[in-house]
């Protein structure tokens, strides 16, 4: 396999642009080769917004890559608009930058949250999908919001009651008590506390996987401290609703996204902290053809085990074979 750019190290052009839709103004940003096989990467979180740097998992001398930043998330407006901000409407969105490119047919990439909207969308429009690879599977259960909440909390219990003070209410309420001082209205001081303990807490979870991890910074600037209130007032808009899919609807749109011989690959982290590995064994049994890798990793696309095999998979699945 070639060597892979590396999206710090030399200067990738992104040509940008913008599509508009029920208010929205969805950004999206392409890369690599004009007449390459086309790619699109969708983000995690909900609400975190595409990230330059998974371009370097992307031989862009032959793969065209589109970094779409779903509604209300990264450069896309309403910054953390939950109005007419549901999956349906992502999926759609997706269909319409597609159209709005000129591209028939793409591979999917998607990590965490991202990529169950590339199950929910390659399952909605297998006819337009070549390919999927997936990386760190959230199956959008409310066990694992469960788990997110509450179990993981021994991981980091000093963290985790920094944002039950936050938020405020019984522990057993916590995600609806952080949506409500989230919300658009909320104190101020408040949406900035609840901000804040999240982001700390989910670094603290993050950190606790057996793996490699860079420090993380303390937040102090109000431009940063205004972003992580939009990125996790969209997410308690997802995660409140199960992100209006669920571990049977994710799987039931894999499987037809595979009897419509759409190949699908799913590398996981044995110590993922946050999507438990039984994710892929679940995606395996509804379909059986899926190629799963797990690795020594946690969650993190930036974990060097995960990045390498999904780099090897988005080569072998879209940057090896013509596209027509």
């Amino acid at each position: 396999m070639p060597a892979l750019p590396d999206a710090s190290a030399s200067p990738v052009t992104l040509v940008r642009g913008r599509l508009h839709r029920d208010a929205q103004s969805i950004a999206f940003a392409v890369a690599g080769a004009t007449q390459g096989h086309p790619v699109v990467v969708l983000h995690g979180g909900p609400g975190s917004g595409s990230q330059a740097g998974i371009l370097r998992l992307f031989d862009l001398a032959r793969v065209r890559v589109v970094l779409v930043d779903q509604r209300g998330a990264g450069a896309s407006t309403p910054r953390g608009g939950t109005r007419h901000n549901t999956t349906a409407r992502l999926i759609a969105d997706l269909e319409a930058v597609r159209a709005q490119l000129g591209i028939a047919r793409w591979g999917v990439v998607g990590g965490s949250w991202g990529a169950a909207l590339a199950l929910a969308y390659a399952g909605t429009y297998p006819e337009r999908v070549t390919g999927v690879v997936l990386r760190g599977l959230f199956l959008t259960s409310p066990r694992e919001v469960r788990a997110l909440f509450m179990t993981s909390r021994t991981r980091a219990p000093r963290e985790w009651r920094r944002l039950h003070a936050a938020a405020g209410g019984r522990a057993d309420r916590l995600l609806s008590r952080c949506a409500a001082g989230l919300r658009h209205g909320a104190n101020t001081a408040r949406q900035r506390a609840v901000a804040l303990a999240w982001h700390a807490y989910e670094n603290a979870i993050l950190g606790s996987a057996r793996t490699r991890r860079s420090p993380v910074r303390a937040v102090r600037s109000e431009k940063t401290i205004g972003r992580l209130i939009d990125k996790y007032r969209i997410q308690a808009h997802y995660l409140q609703h199960d992100c209006w899919l669920g571990e049977r609807r994710v799987l039931a749109l894999a499987r037809r996204a595979a009897q419509a011989r759409v190949p699908l690959f799913a590398a996981h982290g044995m110590d993922d902290p946050v999507c438990p590995v039984g994710n892929v064994e679940r995606l395996a049994r509804a379909v059986p053809k899926a190629n799963i890798e797990r690795v020594e990793a946690g969650h993190l696309a930036s974990d060097p085990a995960l990045a390498g095999s999904v780099a090897r998979a988005v080569h072998a699945m879209f940057a090896t074979v013509p596209f027509t």
